[in-house]
């Protein structure tokens, strides 16, 4: 029997959704009920972070050290991945909770045309800025390897926590993460 021939990139999500899969698995044998596929794990100490310099689908260049003062929550995505666009209402939320002066959420799309990203955010209504990462390289530079994946980033520019999969940044397990690193601003 022939098996179809898989690009390299079906084959990268087909490991993506494996992975959330796993980790959703071990997270209700753990508890004995299912969970959110979500792992929080916290950035290596003095661990500095990677670059980060891409443009917005406005053409806007952002950089970490231009957001310093604010907390940033760097958020990577595809529109091929259900998690990722299930995740999106709770960040437009956040977002909106926060006020861009004390938090600032950027969706970096991983590897798609910016016209895809485009009509995603029509469809959607979401206003938070959507960065074009299309070889990548700077999810290479920051570890990403499942999507979602979020990193959150303190006032003083330091990453400071990592959560792969989908959380709903409107409950409480966000709320942990995010409520110290605003005290701290």
């Amino acid at each position: 029997m022939n098996r179809p021939v898989r690009s390299p990139i079906v084959a990268a999500r087909r490991r993506s959704l494996l992975r959330l899969g796993a980790m959703a698995a071990a997270l209700a044998g753990a508890s004995g009920r299912a969970h959110a596929a979500f792992e929080v794990t916290r950035w290596p100490a003095r661990r500095a972070a990677p670059p980060l310099k891409l443009e917005d689908l406005a053409g806007m260049t952002w950089s970490l050290p231009a957001l310093r003062g604010r907390v940033v929550l760097l958020n990577f995505w595809a529109s091929w991945c259900e998690p990722c666009r299930a995740e999106m209402p709770a960040l437009q939320t956040l977002a909106e909770f926060h006020g861009a002066e004390r938090l600032v959420v950027l969706a970096i799309n991983f590897k798609e045309p910016a016209e895809r990203a485009e009509r995603f955010v029509r469809r959607t209504g979401f206003t938070q800025p959507v960065l074009l990462d299309p070889n990548g390289d700077v999810a290479r530079a920051w570890e990403v390897r499942v999507f979602p994946t979020s990193i959150l980033v303190g006032v003083d520019g330091m990453p400071r926590h990592r959560v792969r999969g989908e959380l709903d940044w409107t409950g409480p397990e966000a709320e942990r993460l995010i409520h110290p690193l605003l005290k701290s601003g």
